[in-house]
């Protein structure tokens, strides 16, 4: 019996588990408060996040898209630590918990509040969404940004590099916007002479040393390998040492150091790909952004830049300028001339131009494959005026030119459209919404197409019946929304997209309001191009907008009649013959005891529903309804009677 192992009852393993576990929550908490951690989530009494853990109960998608978009952290917690993912899964909101997790919302498993948010889930079907984003999906939102910078070192095809760093016994192709970006020497540099080709480095500094920095400059994880000897070991420390002092990056240094935990080590690595999208973003704002020009468009032809400019651009992108009212002369700062003369300037067509790097446009495959070509765009044209507007000393040098590639936009949306390239973070306005999705559909960016999309069916408002996006948020409403013919593009923008989500959002818009666009030419022609997609109908195919269309509808009142239990109205089950009924029994009483008072009078105006306006409600076909959930059921059996005589003057069966 001495040599039997002894197995915990059911009450002590459960004691040992909580013990455990309080156990690592007292570390992490100590490991917070000594700086080796970083608190995922902080508590945050702002008023925006206070409205958007409101929006995470109602499932209020648009407010809550709004305050995302005004920067509030969705991993923060309120003063009873419920982050807004928590709140949307336990009030059972789907599509507000499935936007939560791609705008970044953490759920992971191995933590204090994953392991909360799964439990508090109100049903499987959004706990199954919780657990089908990963570490990669939910954590590491940042890391096709980092990828991608990593892969240009290895990359071949198309060659974007700009400057050779020459070590010992090898040679590194490197990229003069990066190095400029990520290291203050760098930047220092290259500001004084951006000509510079190539940089030859001090012989006694190892390669592996350098190879580490250089890693962790492209966002890629700074180690070393093992090697045999200790003494070789230690050359390698010093020389990471002695380069991350004088190319002004310390972290490379500390991470070999301290390396850390396995959490600690993620953390690290995360803050050190934010640092440096950070650091990224800065200078795309200052080099890229901020030297963008307006042309007149007959002249886009005589302006290039040299490679030697000081964003170390190697392409030009054009798009067509945003607001055509504003003359060039008011825009550069040029004194206007004579009054002829400016009418004359100011009816010319104009163009902005960008300055980009390759190496950066290939994250759009559209790019990626045209600078790869042996077309005109994958090479170099001659030189004629640089940077600043002076003659090229080597204009006839090929190598030296830079190419100007249209984009079929205006700037603003490229301005997107490089913001997330560039950053892997941008928001934008909903009124170029649909821009930016056709913009980054033509360039195959199917992470800013879904945004995009994300962004329209959000702030859209498609949840809200007539009455409600009426009354809801008075001046909140955008000039897309007043617009009713908005919604049509929005749909037939998710069919040339391919976005399915938009397909929904705009099924279930028209299906909120029904009553005001079912007798509209313009519903009649969407109806007719949704059963025009299936290009030899048969008998049996159906009209796929109007069947989203019907379960919208149904959804749209089904959910109040189950909350008030008035399910049978759904059905129609004669609800006008129950109604005269009961009319025709209230009479038969009132003929027997004569009884016409006013409290019978205050009765019948209860029983129909008079507002304070003296209004009865009435349905569409101007009959009075009982109450609003009558009136409901007898719309609905309305509206589709309406759709089935649309589909029948359209002869299209579905």
């Amino acid at each position: 019996m001495d040599n039997e192992t002894t197995v915990p009852a059911a009450e002590d393993r459960t004691t040992i588990a909580k013990h455990n576990i309080e156990k690592a929550l007292y570390q992490e908490t100590q490991d917070i408060r000594a700086g080796r951690l970083k608190d995922e989530n902080p508590l945050d009494k702002s008023a925006d996040f206070r409205l958007l853990c409101d929006a995470a109960r109602r499932g209020d998608l648009r407010l809550a898209q709004e305050q995302i978009t005004k920067g509030v952290n969705t991993n923060a917690r309120d003063e009873y630590d419920y982050t807004p993912l928590i709140l949307a899964s336990l009030c059972g909101h789907f599509e507000l918990v499935q936007m939560l997790l791609e705008q970044g919302a953490k759920c992971e498993r191995d933590t204090f509040q994953g392991e909360r948010c799964l439990y508090n889930a109100l049903n499987d079907r959004i706990r199954n969404l919780l657990l089908s984003y990963d570490y990669s999906k939910s954590t590491d939102p940042l890391q096709p940004l980092a990828g991608h910078i990593t892969s240009l070192l290895t990359r071949d095809a198309p060659q974007t590099a700009d400057i050779i760093l020459h070590t010992a016994d090898t040679s590194f192709r490197l990229h003069k916007f990066v190095l400029s970006a990520r290291s203050p020497y760098f930047r220092r540099k290259l500001q004084e002479k951006p000509e510079t080709k190539s940089w030859k480095l001090a012989p006694l500094i190892p390669t592996e040393s350098f190879e580490c920095c250089i890693r962790y400059l492209y966002f890629g994880d700074a180690f070393i390998r093992t090697l045999d000897r200790e003494d070789e070991e230690r050359s390698v420390l010093e020389g990471v040492d002695r380069l991350s002092r004088q190319l002004e990056v310390p972290q490379v240094f500390e991470t070999l150091l301290n390396p850390g935990d396995r959490r600690q080590a993620r953390q690290r690595r995360q803050d050190d790909v934010e640092n440096g999208r950070d650091q990224l973003a800065a200078w795309f704002r200052g080099r890229v952004l901020q030297r963008k020009f307006v042309i007149d468009t007959d002249e886009v032809s005589q302006v290039t830049w040299t490679r030697d400019n000081p964003s170390f651009a190697d392409v030009l992108l054009q798009a067509d300028v945003d607001d055509e009212s504003t003359p060039p002369e008011q825009e550069s700062g040029i004194p206007i001339g004579p009054s002829l003369d400016m009418a004359s300037r100011y009816a010319k067509p104009r163009k902005t131009l960008f300055p980009a790097h390759r190496a950066m446009l290939l994250r759009s495959e559209l790019f990626s494959t045209m600078f790869a070509s042996s077309f005109r765009e994958g090479h170099i044209a001659p030189q004629t005026i640089d940077w600043a507007g002076r003659p090229a000393p080597n204009a006839d040098d090929a190598n030296e030119a830079l190419q100007v590639v249209p984009v079929d936009c205006t700037a603003a949306v490229l301005e997107v459209i490089l913001t997330f390239l560039y950053t892997e973070n941008v928001s934008f306005p909903l009124s170029i919404a649909l821009d930016v999705l056709h913009a980054a559909d033509m360039l195959f960016i199917d992470k800013l197409k879904q945004r995009a999309a994300l962004l329209i069916s959000t702030l859209g408002n498609g949840t809200s019946s007539v009455v409600e996006s009426e009354l809801s948020r008075p001046g909140s409403q955008t000039p897309e929304e007043q617009s009713k013919e908005w919604i049509y593009e929005v749909i037939r923008s998710g069919w040339d997209c391919r976005v399915h989500r938009l397909e929904e959002f705009g099924a279930r818009y028209l299906a909120y309001r029904l009553e005001s666009y079912i007798g509209e030419p313009e519903f009649r022609e969407i109806v007719r191009e949704s059963a025009g997609r299936i290009t030899r109908r048969e008998e049996t195919d159906t009209v796929e907008l109007v069947d989203d269309i019907r379960y919208y509808l149904s959804e749209r009142l089904r959910l109040r009649f189950e909350d008030a239990g008035l399910e049978e109205l759904m059905e129609g089950h004669n609800v006008r013959d129950t109604r005269e009924h009961e009319e025709a029994e209230d009479s038969e009483l009132d003929k027997t005891t004569g009884e016409t008072n006013d409290v019978n009078i205050l009765a019948d105006a209860h029983m129909n529903n008079i507002s304070g306006e003296g209004q009865v409600v009435r349905t569409l076909d101007g009959e009075i309804a009982g109450d609003e959930f009558a009136q409901d059921a007898v719309n609905y059996q309305i509206l589709l009677a309406k759709i089935d005589g649309l589909l029948e003057e359209l002869r299209l069966d579905a």
